[in-house]
Formats: C-alpha cells, sequence, structure tokens
C-alpha cells in the first residue's frame, strides 16, 4: 500500500509540474509535449531535432522518439536495419520508396498515419511544412543511405 501510495504521489507531483515521470515500479512512463528535450540528429541532414522518450538509440531494446522536421527537409533515400513504425502527429510526412529521393513519387501523408518498415527498405522522405513524426523501433537503430555521399556523417 505504500508503495501505491508513493507512487500516486510521484506522477502527481510530475503531472502538476511538468517533470517526465517514470514510475520504475510500474514501468510507465509519462511524457507530455512540453517535458521533450530537443536535440541534433547526426544521421539525419541538418535541421532535424530528435526527443527520445524511451530507450536509447544505440542500444538493444524498445525505443520511443520524436523527430521534428522542418519546413522544406529532404532525408535521401536511405534504409534501416530493423522495422521501423512512423506515426505523423502533425504536418504533411511524404514518404517514397526507391534508390533516390524523387517527390511525385512519394505518398503525402497526414497527422494519423502509419508507416511500417521491413528492414532494408530504400525509402526517402520530405516535407513542406514542420512535421512531427513519431519512430517506434526496436534498438540499436541505424540509417544507411542508399548513396554513401548523402550521409551527413561523412561531410
Amino acid at each position: 500500500m505504500k508503495t501505491k501510495l508513493c507512487a500516486a504521489f510521484v506522477l502527481i507531483v510530475g503531472i502538476c509540474f511538468g517533470a517526465p515521470v517514470v514510475l520504475a515500479q510500474t514501468g510507465v512512463i509519462i511524457a507530455t509535449p512540453s517535458d521533450l528535450k530537443w536535440g541534433d540528429v547526426a544521421s539525419l541532414p541538418p535541421g532535424a531535432k530528435i526527443a527520445v522518450i524511451e530507450g536509447k538509440m544505440n542500444e538493444d531494446g524498445p525505443i520511443t522518439a520524436r523527430l521534428k522536421l522542418p519546413a522544406d527537409y529532404r532525408i535521401p533515400a536511405h534504409w534501416h536495419p530493423g522495422v521501423e513504425r512512423v506515426t505523423v502527429l502533425s504536418g504533411i510526412f511524404n514518404y517514397g520508396m526507391g534508390d533516390k529521393l524523387d517527390p511525385p513519387k512519394s505518398r503525402a501523408l497526414g497527422p494519423g498515419s502509419v508507416v511500417v518498415m521491413q528492414p532494408k527498405m530504400n525509402h526517402f522522405v520530405w516535407t513542406k511544412e514542420e512535421t512531427v513524426i513519431q519512430l517506434n523501433v526496436t534498438g540499436p537503430w541505424g540509417i544507411n543511405y542508399v548513396s554513401p555521399a548523402d550521409d551527413p556523417r561523412k561531410k
């Protein structure tokens, strides 16, 4: 009973003061948009921001993260070593499959849309407006560009 009261108190304090709350006893993570800490993403072209909610991008295990892509943003053709699940939260996420970024061959996906990609599927994305997506993957997460010249880590 004491543990339940303590957990409830931590939850209430966290919600009231806007701090992310992790309840280790129950495995619950609560994060509101204002709790997210955004940072740069070295493996994507400059301008993208990431906020990791659960897990670590370079470690085994479940990962939940959000990516904020600016307006007029492009990620050249690439693939991932594991299944990637993308949910569009805001904006328009233009998604296409192929070996090069080809906007006419993409599909515009609005809020609520979901894309589930199998490992090693070549795809590309672009935006016209700021777009926020949520990634759900099993780590470690990785990105491999079809053309090595497109990899921002090599510039």
